[in-house]
């Protein structure tokens, strides 16, 4: 067990969720800090940006969730608040993988600190494709993992046009009526359909949620050593560990450097993933 840090100990924690993350969010938060976690009643988060485009999402994603943070911290006067934002794309390094990138921030106003828990994962169903007929919404849907994982028809013939859009699709009855809805009412006869990406519809997501809350956990206990503040997190990593071949630096992470927000102290460390060489697949000169 993480071990609990008495600045968040007996207080109430606001979850700023309409999509019952905090399933998932609640449960680790009130056992790792010690605190009482709520959720605002008729919080709209929507207001802060949709998968479905209609409402373009409100800056980058740390800006996004800090703001719903910021929201609910506003609506119910406490000075502790949580929220999360997923985003979806290629993995960074892996063109044509699709990744899902989940953040969990922590904003204490009362101690002016921000934190922010990440999980990066290939684990994600995320998928979109127009389509012509009933049959192609069912290879489509078995892909998805449907009906555990819900689908959107968008009535549209392309993911950038908006148009009538039909969400939470979780049952064949619900399937069959919305694409034969949008078949109707296109006349080039194809509609786009995509996975449902909010985190109630979606478990896959929903786990990568999880995860990046207990990321936040493990980057709230891990405590400056020169003023024990916590959320002492990485602030650069230096390249060049040497290859285990001809020993000439790498692009592979070298070393760490922790930096306090608080007291601004900084630390260096050395060989962060346990390895003091790297393979020489890695190395430039060793495999050009």
């Amino acid at each position: 067990m993480l071990q609990q840090h008495s600045l968040f100990r007996n207080r109430i924690g606001i979850l700023a969720t309409m999509h019952q993350k905090e399933q998932v969010i609640a449960p680790i938060l009130e056992q790792e800090l010690g605190i009482k976690v709520i959720v605002p009643p008729n919080f709209n988060t929507d207001v802060f940006g949709t998968f479905t485009r209609e409402i373009k999402r409100m800056g980058t994603q740390v800006e996004a969730a800090r703001l719903k943070a910021e929201k609910a911290m506003a609506l119910t006067r406490e000075t502790l608040a949580f929220a999360s934002e997923g985003s979806f794309g290629s993995h960074p390094y892996i063109p044509y993988l699709p990744t899902n990138r989940e953040i969990v921030i922590l904003l204490d106003k009362t101690n002016n600190i921000e934190i922010v828990g990440q999980e990066l994962s290939t684990e994600t169903n995320y998928n979109h494709q127009l389509i012509y007929n009933l049959q192609e919404a069912y290879e489509f849907a078995q892909k998805a993992g449907f009906p555990e994982h819900a689908l959107v028809i968008s009535v549209s013939d392309c993911i950038e046009v908006k148009g009538e859009i039909i969400k939470g699709i979780t049952t064949e009855e619900q399937l069959v009526n919305a694409v034969e809805f949008g078949l109707k009412h296109l006349p080039n006869g194809q509609v786009h359909i995509e996975t449902d990406m909010r985190a109630i519809y979606n478990p896959t997501r929903m786990e990568n949620i999880k995860k990046a809350t207990l990321d936040l956990c493990k980057k709230i206990n891990f405590i400056c050593p020169e003023c024990s503040w916590p959320g002492f997190e990485v602030l650069e990593r230096k390249k060049g560990l040497p290859c285990a071949f001809c020993h000439l630096p790498t692009d592979l992470t070298r070393s760490v450097i922790y930096s306090c927000k608080k007291c601004t102290f900084s630390q260096e460390k050395l060989f962060p993933n346990g390895q003091e060489t790297a393979d020489p697949s890695q190395c430039q000169y060793c495999n050009p």
